[in-house]
C-alpha cells in the first residue's frame, strides 16, 4: 500500500478541497499536514477485519481538527457515506469539525486538545491488563504539546512501560496563527523532551510515507513517538506555512488553482 501513497494522499486532498464548496469555514491547511501521517496508519496498521484472536489496533486523532482526513479513508472503507461527507457540519449531518465517539470508525470523541493521550494511554493500558496484544496509535498536534495533561500522559505511559502506544506528533510548527517554535521554544527539540521522559523517539519527515510506516514497525520496549515534520496546507502553494488556512475554506478562485496545483502533483 505504501507505494501507491501519493497518488492516494493526492485523492485525499482534492476530496477535502471539493468538500469545502458546502461549508464555509473548515480546517483544510490542519487536514493537510497530517493526510501522509493518516493514511501510513490506516494503509498497514488499522484493519478494518482484524484476524481472529488478534489484538485490535486503534486510532486516537487527539488532533481533532484535523478529522476531514480520517472522515475520507473512513468513507473510502464503507464505514461512512458519500451523503456523510456531504452533510458535513450540517444540521442534519453527523460528521462535526472534531471527532465524535459513536460515529462509525471513531474511538474518541476529541478536539478539545491535550485530551487525546490520555485516553489512548489508558486504552494501551487496558489492553496490556487484558493481554490483547493490539496497538494504540494517537496522533497529536504540536500545539497540544502546550498541555500539561499531554505530559502527565507521556509520564504515565513510560512508567507502565507501554510499548503498545505509538504516538504520532504532526509538527508543522503552528498552533492557530502563531509560530510554536517562536511561541514556545523551551518546547524544541521535541525527540529529547520524549526520550527525557523514557520513551523511545525518532524525527521523519512527516509527508514521507514509507518513512512513516519504517518508524511505526520499529520494534520498542517503551512508548514510542515519532515526530514527523510537516508543512501546514501541504500540497496547495498559496495554502503552505500561512496562518490564516487553518480557519478558512478557498473561495472559487482559490478553489480552482488549488485543484490544479494538485492535479499537476499527481501527473
Amino acid at each position: 500500500m505504501i507505494e501507491n501513497a501519493a497518488q492516494r494522499c493526492n485523492a485525499y486532498r482534492k476530496k477535502i478541497l471539493a468538500l469545502s464548496r458546502n461549508v464555509t469555514a473548515l480546517h483544510v491547511a490542519p487536514a493537510f499536514s497530517c493526510v501522509e501521517i493518516v493514511d501510513a496508519i490506516y494503509s498497514r496498521w488499522i484493519s478494518s477485519t482484524p484476524a481472529p484472536g488478534a489484538g485490535k489496533n486503534i486510532f486516537i486523532m487527539s488532533k481533532g481538527h484535523g478529522c476531514l482526513i480520517q472522515y475520507m479513508i473512513l468513507q473510502e472503507r464503507g464505514l461512512l457515506t458519500d451523503q456523510d461527507l456531504q452533510n458535513y457540519c450540517k444540521p442534519e449531518g453527523r460528521l462535526g469539525a472534531h471527532p465524535d465517539y459513536g460515529t462509525p470508525g471513531i474511538e474518541a470523541s476529541t478536539g478539545s486538545l491535550g485530551h487525546g493521550l490520555g485516553i489512548a494511554t489508558g486504552r494501551a493500558l487496558g489492553k496490556k491488563l487484558q493481554n490483547d496484544g493490539g496497538t494504540v496509535f494517537c496522533l497529536l498536534s504540536d500545539g497540544e504539546l502546550q498541555e500539561g495533561s499531554t505530559w502527565e500522559a507521556v509520564m504515565m505511559a513510560a512508567n507502565k512501560a507501554l510499548n503498545n502506544l505509538t504516538v504520532l506528533v504532526d509538527n508543522n510548527d503552528f498552533s492557530g496563527l502563531e509560530r510554536m517554535s517562536e511561541a514556545h521554544p523551551a518546547l524544541y527539540p521535541l525527540v529529547n523532551k520524549f526520550q527525557a521522559f523514557g520513551w523511545n523517539a525518532c524525527e521523519v519527515d512527516g509527508h514521507d510515507s514509507a518513512a512513516i510506516d519504517q518508524a511505526i514497525a520499529t520494534q520498542s520496549t517503551a512508548p514510542k513517538a515519532i515526530v514527523c515534520k510537516t508543512i501546514k496546507g501541504k500540497g496547495v502553494s498559496y495554502m503552505e506555512h500561512e496562518p490564516i488556512w487553518h480557519y478558512r475554506s478557498p473561495n472559487d478562485e482559490e478553489y480552482e488553482i488549488a485543484m490544479q496545483e494538485l492535479s499537476r502533483l499527481a501527473s
